[in-house]
């Protein structure tokens, strides 16, 4: 079996439409014989409401997937090198082009027939964030095979292009201090300390949340299949008692019908018997 044709025919449906389809394919491939195909379709996992509409966005508008893509290697390059003025040319596109394409994928989602919540909706702006921040998401985003909204990308927004200290060649003579402005940036600087950690509990929070959340669907879908299995095995025992009690009547009639061939092949030896006797 074709399992890339398969896997991007699943990652283009709707989820509640993921594994079933998935399923068939798995019986279709056991049944062929096709054990590694089998196994390896088995293994994909529906994705989340907020991962199939951002999948479907890059799927239908690929020249904007392609200049996205585009932006998140700028991004990621900038915040490497620190440069300061590409941070604050990109974090400007970041934040209008993020909203924009959610607002389309929430579109394109409602034209396939699954409106979205405002809460998935900020899941896709999350979702695309993590695609500008993290290559291995953006690949996998390219590609529409997104199973999961990526995690909150902290680290990489924390940089301001405003923080981003100056190259060497562009230093400036530092203005002179004063014990108010000090006491006031040392404030801010712990205020946003505090933020920062108050930021990495909810996402850890979320994180938390998300992985019992797939847990929870991975083994719904697990019950889901054992108990397809179950009445599977259900029904061939059914058929098995059925043909084994036609097969008992049928060895009951047989017993029957050989003991009265018997019975008669008996009377017409005994005749035959009392013939001869009596024969001169």
């Amino acid at each position: 079996m074709d399992v890339e044709r398969i896997t991007e025919e699943l990652y283009g449906l709707k989820p509640a439409d993921f594994v079933a389809a998935r399923d068939a394919y798995v019986a279709e491939a056991r049944k062929a014989k096709d054990a590694p195909a089998a196994k390896a379709i088995a293994a994909l996992r529906k994705p989340s409401t907020a991962a199939w509409a951002a999948n479907r966005l890059a799927r239908e508008r690929r020249e904007e997937a392609q200049r996205f893509l585009a932006l998140g290697e700028t991004l990621r390059e900038a915040h490497r090198t620190l440069d300061a003025e590409r941070l604050r040319a990109a974090s400007r596109e970041q934040h209008q082009v993020v909203t924009a394409l959610a607002r389309t994928a929430a579109e394109l989602a409602r034209d396939a027939g699954q409106p979205l919540s405002d809460t998935v909706v900020r899941e896709i702006e999350q979702t695309l964030h993590g695609v500008l921040a993290h290559r291995e998401v953006a690949e996998l985003w390219s590609i529409g095979r997104l199973v999961k909204v990526p995690e909150a990308a902290v680290d990489f927004t924390a940089i301001a292009p405003e923080t981003v200290p100056p190259r060497p060649a562009q230093a400036e003579r530092q203005p002179e201090r004063h014990p108010d402005l000090e006491r006031a940036r040392a404030a801010a600087a712990e205020a946003d300390a505090e933020v920062a950690r108050r930021e990495r509990e909810f996402d850890e929070a979320q994180r938390a949340r998300k992985a019992a959340a797939t847990q929870a669907e991975e083994a719904a879908e697990r019950v889901a299949r054992l108990e397809a299995d179950l009445e599977e095995a259900r029904q061939s025992r059914i058929d098995a008692e059925t043909t084994a009690s036609n097969a008992a009547t049928a060895l009951t009639t047989a017993k029957r019908a050989l003991a009265q061939s018997r019975r008669a092949a008996d009377r017409a030896t005994r005749t035959a018997e009392r013939l001869e006797d009596r024969a001169p």
